[in-house]
């Protein structure tokens, strides 16, 4: 019997790997897509590798696994300029917004780090939520359909996080006499502090470093309210 034909749906899935033409979808998301959003044969979703996009056709649909055969590669979208974001690690409930809300906005790379005001012990347990962070990125990269996944690196130091190449190095500052944050055209990478601000020490070492000093305005944020309107500012910002 022919397989019923539907219409393309607007999601997009990341799979591990496309070869020959095929793919597949197994555990929690095969389960999700069948379960939830009622996957049957013959529907056509977007895919991707982590690398190109396809339009590709369900063959079969399972709770264990969704098998795909790939009807075509589609063309390579434009991209934003890539962007960097460096932040002081934060209450793990918090940050886990940080990261999804970060993702949605297209940012390329999160590197969390410590600074000398993050709350104690947060570097340490922070190893056992690596796994979560980076399924929030991944789910939250397939709902704004993105053709790749943010890296989440593992938090670092201070001194490691000023190392940070990119074309334009930008603090967030919370003194009110920095020049307010523009778009940054090109790579970027925005430094974000934690809860009690920066240190003299830090921001000294940050500008010795080559980061520019930049404001939101007078008010005082949140480090993930101002990180995400800074990403958004410096990578969408006109």
């Amino acid at each position: 019997m022919a397989r019923r034909r539907f219409g393309l749906s607007k999601r997009r899935f990341f799979v591990p790997e496309v070869r020959r033409g095929l793919a597949e979808l197994t555990g929690r998301d095969a389960e999700h897509l069948v379960r939830v959003l009622r996957a049957e044969a013959g529907q056509r979703y977007e895919i991707s590798d982590n690398r190109d996009v396809y339009l590709a056709e369900i063959t079969s649909a399972r709770k264990s696994a969704v098998s795909f055969e790939v009807i075509e590669k589609l063309p390579e979208e434009p991209e934003i300029a890539p962007a960097i974001l460096v932040v002081a690690l934060i209450k793990f409930d918090r940050f886990e917004w940080l990261v999804e809300k970060a993702t949605e906005l297209g940012v390329a790379e999160i590197r969390p780090f410590e600074a000398v005001r993050t709350e104690r012990g947060l570097r340490q347990a922070a190893e056992k939520r690596m796994e979560r962070w980076e399924r929030i990125a991944f789910e939250a990269s397939q709902q704004a359909r993105r053709a790749h996944l943010p890296r989440l690196l593992p938090v670092a130091s201070a001194v490691e996080a000023l190392k940070t190449e990119a074309a334009v190095k930008l603090i967030l500052d919370e003194d009110p006499g920095a020049p307010a944050i523009r778009a940054a055209g090109g790579g970027a990478a925005l430094l974000v502090g934690p809860e009690g601000g920066w240190t003299d020490e830090e921001r000294k070492q940050a500008l010795d470093a080559g980061w520019r000093a930049c404001s939101l305005g007078a008010t005082i944020l949140r480090t993930e309210t101002a990180a995400v309107a800074g990403l958004a500012i410096a990578m969408h910002g006109r």
